[in-house]
């Protein structure tokens, strides 16, 4: 039956995390690979991150002075600027773009892995397959999606800026005293770090899985790859609509 077999599918996937964290041991070995996994899922990232960061606050800044100028209040757009980025849109925007980069990326490995053995190789020479390809990967995701987040806002607040300042003509100090007075540093902006690391552990769980556990074969790599993008990304806004609700009342 399909329910029972999606209740054993989460089963099995609560146990992999929990092998994933067990298997998370603080080696010379691991943070080497911990380092490769930063730079390749993180830094190659950067500039999907920076692109998609600032069309975003080109965007919402336009939308946002459009509506608010019909209550004669555009030379607040900031504060929408500001809550919108740091309470929505950038940690989720920033986990979905990292979703498609990395994750299915991190999913086509793994699952190529599986299809030539290497996973097998590796527990016949002893060595934990998933202390060795997957922990590095979900600690490299916790890391590095907190500060590709603040990447984003970068770029999206200069932008916005931009827009706002430059071709709108919102007065410089209005634009930033407003997001100052506006934005938490608690409750808004290390919230969005918080829910970030969230996103990012549970992308790399997801595309972990998906591909350590695809069929052995080339087409399997491919389905598992689609699955691990749709799965993490329908996992991240599910996740941030329960965090939100928590962290932001």
């Amino acid at each position: 039956m399909p329910v029972v077999a999606s209740i054993r599918s989460l089963g099995r996937a609560g146990l992999f995390s929990l092998s994933v964290l067990r298997a998370s041991k603080p080696t010379a070995d691991f943070f080497a690979e911990l380092l490769r996994e930063i730079y390749k899922i993180g830094a190659r990232t950067l500039p999907i991150i920076a692109v998609g960061g600032a069309f975003v606050g080109l965007s919402l800044t336009l939308l946002g002075h459009r509506a608010l100028e019909t209550y004669g209040a555009s030379d607040q757009v900031s504060i929408l600027i500001g809550l919108g980025l740091y309470r929505e849109l950038a940690p989720v925007l920033t986990a979905l773009l990292f979703v498609g980069r990395a994750g299915s990326s991190i999913a086509a490995e793994l699952g190529l892995m599986r299809a030539t053995d290497q996973i097998t190789a590796l527990g016949l020479m002893a060595i934990d397959p998933v202390a060795k390809t997957v922990s590095p990967r979900f600690w490299a995701a916790v890391l590095t999606v907190p500060l590709l987040t603040g990447f984003f806002c970068t770029f999206a607040l200069a932008a916005s800026w931009f827009q706002g300042v430059q071709i709108l003509g919102i007065d410089n100090g209005t634009f930033w005293q407003a997001m100052r007075d506006a934005v938490d540093f608690r409750d808004d902006f290390l919230n969005a770090f918080l829910k970030s690391a969230v996103f990012g552990g549970t992308a790399a769980l997801v595309a972990s899985y998906v591909g350590y556990h695809a069929e052995p074969t080339i087409e399997g790599t491919s389905v598992a790859t689609t699955r691990a993008v749709v799965n993490a990304s329908l996992l991240v806004l599910m996740f941030n609509f329960v965090l939100s609700a928590f962290l932001f009342r």
